[in-house]
């Protein structure tokens, strides 16, 4: 397996200090009962929501006159094996890098028995609703996205 965004799997997988558990649902199946190839996306949005949340930006976006909101620029999905109802998963995600208005977000996604399932990476844009283009993130929004690993590690 090998992905145009990750150079060294084994040192890759060593950055993830969060993970959020799905279980796939019947409805997430296709007509040869493994997971569609649309479904990972929605696991990584799933994931991202509930790492965001737990560094606070979540929050943030989501008060009441606040003018600043995520988007979603891109998303990839490398599939590595396949996937099956009702099998339980864990999708870890970090941030791979910082830019002026922009985090590009890396996904690693493992069933239960540790083994890789789909790989994936998406830039997430900070937007002003007022100019519809991307808006800077503060100094302290830089921080809590370069001190992730260590806000979640410590839980």
């Amino acid at each position: 397996m090998k992905a145009n965004y990750i150079e060294d799997f084994e040192e890759w997988k060593r950055e993830f200090f969060f993970s959020a558990p799905v279980q796939v649902r019947f409805s997430e199946t296709d007509m040869f009962g493994h997971v569609n190839n649309t479904v990972p996306i929605a696991y990584f949005e799933f994931a991202r929501i509930e790492f965001m949340k737990e560094m606070g930006l979540m929050q943030r976006w989501l008060e009441p006159g606040n003018e600043l909101f995520p988007v979603v620029a891109d998303m990839q999905v490398d599939f590595v094996q396949q996937v099956f109802f009702d099998e339980k998963l864990d999708v870890h995600v970090k941030i791979a890098r910082i830019g002026t208005s922009s985090v590009d977000v890396h996904y690693w996604t493992v069933n239960e028995k540790g083994e890789t399932c789909f790989t994936g990476r998406g830039a997430i844009v900070q937007v002003s609703k007022q100019t519809n283009r991307g808006y800077p993130w503060t100094k302290e929004e830089i921080e809590m996205l370069q001190s992730q690993q260590l806000a979640v590690a410590k839980k």
